[in-house]
């Protein structure tokens, strides 16, 4: 699944368009790379995101389907660190 789109259903972002926003503002790496929103993500791929004032790092479980509720997103990835930037500044 393409990084922007798995972004989106994972309710990390609010819509695809942010999500490729921040792909090409380099905000956002798979497995320690910085990659375009076109990526294809796969089981087992560590995501890197800084967006809102916040670095993010999630390790992906299992790829969904269709969309997730926001209940439901901790059965497709782990949340590995998160970092409030704007405090370490």
């Amino acid at each position: 699944m393409r990084l922007d789109l798995l972004l989106n259903k994972l309710c990390i972002v609010k819509t695809r368009s942010i999500a490729k926003k921040a792909c090409d503002n380099n905000a956002v790496k798979v497995n320690n790379s910085v990659t375009k929103a076109s990526h294809e993500i796969k089981v087992g791929d560590t995501i890197e995101c800084q967006l809102f004032g916040y670095k993010t790092i999630i390790k992906i479980i299992n790829m969904p389907v269709a969309n997730v509720a926001k209940k439901d997103v901790l059965e497709y990835y782990e949340i590995l660190d998160r970092i409030n930037v704007i405090e370490n500044e």
